[in-house]
């Protein structure tokens, strides 16, 4: 995660993880392995048959009007081509469920009825939900939801049979947590363009 998307670079994902996974290699069982996307539709099910590891899928939003803000290539592959892959993607079932990323974005996607319309969106999916509160840094467009609203969307989730834990910040004291180290080198990148 945080190294690109990883079925845009299919060929060589995949001879790392025969590495990884081969008895001669690291040996690291496919089942300990998850291969997080933000849903290249056309790679999924190639990706469960040749490769075989788990799916982490970057959602973070509910609606395509929003998840073509949040996540750009949802305008490719919208929200019901990337539910209609993970239901069948290669070898799912309740015991290699689906991981759902969930950045929480407070007034933005942290509602109940948003916790409610991700349920209706999960239907029919061995599905797990990852809350990620948002690690903000200076000039942010947006704000971390409040515990109170992160809560509430966890019950919601957890009531209808998903597991729906919220993922522990760390290292936002120093900028350096899940999204934060690349808004540091934009913001040098930024200061070198404006000064030339």
């Amino acid at each position: 995660m945080g190294m690109g998307e990883p079925l845009y670079n299919f060929e060589n994902v995949k001879t790392a993880m025969r590495i990884a996974t081969d008895g001669d290699g690291i040996a690291i069982s496919k089942r300990r392995i998850t291969l997080s996307t933000a849903g290249v539709v056309p790679m999924m099910a190639r990706c469960g048959d040749e490769i075989g590891v788990n799916l982490a899928i970057s959602l973070h939003a509910v609606t395509d009007d929003l998840r073509d803000r949040i996540v750009p290539l949802n305008r490719k592959y919208p929200i019901k081509e990337l539910m209609d892959a993970c239901r069948s993607y290669p070898g799912v079932n309740n015991a290699r469920r689906i991981t759902f990323e969930y950045v929480m974005l407070k007034g933005v996607n942290d509602s109940p009825a948003e916790a409610r319309a991700l349920v209706a969106l999960l239907r029919g999916v061995p599905a797990k939900v990852n809350l990620i509160p948002f690690n903000p840094w200076p000039g942010a467009p947006f704000e971390r939801s409040t515990e109170l609203a992160i809560r509430v969307f966890s019950d919601i989730v957890a009531q209808a049979g998903y597991s729906a834990p919220v993922r522990t910040p760390r290292g936002e004291d120093i900028l350096a947590a899940c999204g934060q180290l690349k808004s540091a080198s934009e913001r040098a990148r930024r200061a070198l363009r404006d000064a030339a």
